[in-house]
């Protein structure tokens, strides 16, 4: 027997790890929108997260804190004192968004505190997010800038305050509307936008805003436009354009009305009219593509 032989025969074949492609890998938690709308629309954002009983028992009472996106787009990172920070926008994902994270957070509590965390490319089979967390809505801090990646007592070199000051630089001012779940207004050169994660299906959200879009009800005010949608993780994402001046607040009571339409609209459930269904293939026709 030769030597490659031999040594195929000492080491079994590890298993193949499969991607899946999960379409909507949010659905059933409590912050589903909330998860996809950092994930998607917010430049820098911070929420905290529980452990659930069972994972809280086996790594104990660690802080742990949800980010839109940290240094490098790391998945995670852990400080000395075993704080833990989870990245929601990184560079590598696999077909799950859910499993992705749930790896990442279990790498980062198996790490040793201060140490890179290393995560497979591959997350494989495993608890998600639902089983390891406690299931609750999500408590958002919007940040102007990328500062809570740093401790108030870390020293900061020239190169971290370089990296950070080009960092802070990116972000677009943004704010979460107070009106509607998981809506969030920014202001980008030249314009403004309101963006508003759905929390229904693609088809019954799609329904209810051609209902809107047929009694022409789906402009926030005159002033404004429908510019269009965007799926996200197996959501849709409407979008009005907005003049720019004016600030987040003045937007809060039409985007209230709009909402109160659109909960109407989806309860409705006699079939869509020829007038409605022309308005959803329009609908269909202005999806976006989110840069």
């Amino acid at each position: 027997m030769s030597k490659k032989n031999r040594l195929d025969k000492k080491q079994p074949k590890q298993p193949k790890v499969r991607d899946v492609f999960v379409a909507r890998p949010f659905d059933g938690l409590a912050a589903e929108t909330e998860f996809v709308a950092l994930r998607e629309l917010v430049p820098a954002a911070t929420a905290p997260l529980k452990l659930s009983p069972e994972y809280a028992e086996k790594y104990g009472d660690r802080v742990i804190t949800l980010a839109t996106i940290l240094p490098m787009a790391w998945p995670a990172l852990t400080k000395p004192d075993g704080r833990v920070l989870l990245g929601l926008q990184r560079h590598e994902r696999s077909g799950d968004v859910n499993r992705d994270l749930a790896v990442a957070l279990l790498s980062a509590l198996e790490g040793e505190p201060g140490a890179p965390v290393n995560v497979p490319p591959l997350p494989g089979e495993g608890p998600r997010l639902g089983e390891i967390l406690v299931d609750a809505p999500l408590e958002v801090t919007v940040h102007d800038g990328f500062d809570f990646w740093l401790d108030p007592d870390q020293e900061r070199d020239a190169e971290v305050s370089a990296s950070l000051e080009a960092a802070n630089a990116s972000v677009y001012p943004t704010v979460r509307m107070s009106s509607a779940e998981s809506a969030y207004w920014c202001r980008v050169p030249e314009k403004s936008h309101v963006r508003w994660v759905l929390p229904d299906s693609e088809d019954v959200a799609l329904n209810a805003l051609s209902r809107l879009s047929a009694a022409g009800e789906l402009k926030l005010t005159e002033e404004t436009k429908f510019a269009g949608m965007f799926r996200a993780h197996g959501l849709l994402v409407p979008v009005w354009d907005l003049p720019e001046a004016a600030e987040a607040a003045a937007w809060e009571e039409s985007l209230a009305a709009v909402a109160a339409r659109y909960a109407a609209a989806k309860a409705a459930d006699e079939p869509l009219t020829p007038e409605q269904r022309r308005a959803r293939q329009g609908l269909l026709g202005r999806q976006l593509t989110l840069r």
